[in-house]
C-alpha cells in the first residue's frame, strides 16, 4: 500500500486513518509459511506540531514450528508499530523513516517490522521439554527413561575415582 504523505507533511493537525490487510504469502521460516492469513493493520498517520508519526497495530496469526520439540503450532500476536516520518535527515539514525518523495511504501515498512519482531528462539510453550537426544521421544507427551549422561570415554576412568 503506497501512502501519499504530502497533505500530512504540509498541514499541522492532519491525520489519516489506516485499516487494511497485509498479505505476506512469501514469508517462510524453515520451509513453513509464517502467515496463513493476512495481517490486519489498524492505526493512523498524523501530524502533531509538525512531526509526522505513524502508529499502528498489526494483528496476526503466525504458523510456527517449535525449536525444541518440532511441533507445529499457531500463535496470535499483536504487534504495536510506531515510526517518526521525515522528508530528510542529516544523520544515519534508524529512529526516523525518510520519505523523500512524499510516498511511503507501507507494506514494505510493516513487513520489515514484523520480521524483525520474530523471536530468535521459537518455543511452543515457555517450559517446552523438547526431544530426547537418545530416542527422539517428545518429552512433553511422554517420559522416556533413556540415560542421557554420556561421558567422554577418555574421562570414564575419572568417574571410577569418585566411587
Amino acid at each position: 500500500m503506497l501512502l501519499s504523505l504530502k497533505q500530512l507533511f504540509e498541514v499541522v493537525g492532519e491525520s489519516q486513518p489506516l485499516d487494511f490487510s497485509l498479505d505476506l504469502p512469501d514469508c517462510e521460516l524453515g520451509g513453513v509459511k509464517l502467515f496463513p492469513q493476512p495481517v490486519s493493520v489498524k492505526g493512523s498517520v498524523f501530524n502533531r506540531a509538525g512531526i509526522v508519526t505513524l502508529q499502528a497495530t498489526c494483528d496476526m496469526t503466525m504458523h510456527l514450528v517449535c525449536d525444541r520439540c518440532l511441533t507445529e503450532f499457531e500463535r496470535k500476536v499483536s504487534l504495536p508499530v510506531s515510526h517518526i516520518l521525515v522528508q530528510s535527515t542529516n544523520t544515519d539514525n534508524d529512529e526516523y523513516v525518510v520519505v523523500e518523495d512524499m510516498t511511503l511504501d507501507l507494506d514494505e515498512l510493516l513487513r520489515a517490522d514484523i520480521l524483525l519482531s520474530l523471536p530468535s528462539k521459537i518455543l511452543c510453550k515457555e517450559d517446552c521439554k523438547g526431544l530426547c537426544s537418545v530416542c527422539g521421544a517428545d518429552r512433553n507427551k511422554q517420559e522416556c527413561h533413556c540415560e542421557e549422561k554420556s561421558v567422554d570415554p577418555r574421562l570414564e576412568i575419572l568417574g571410577d575415582l569418585l566411587k
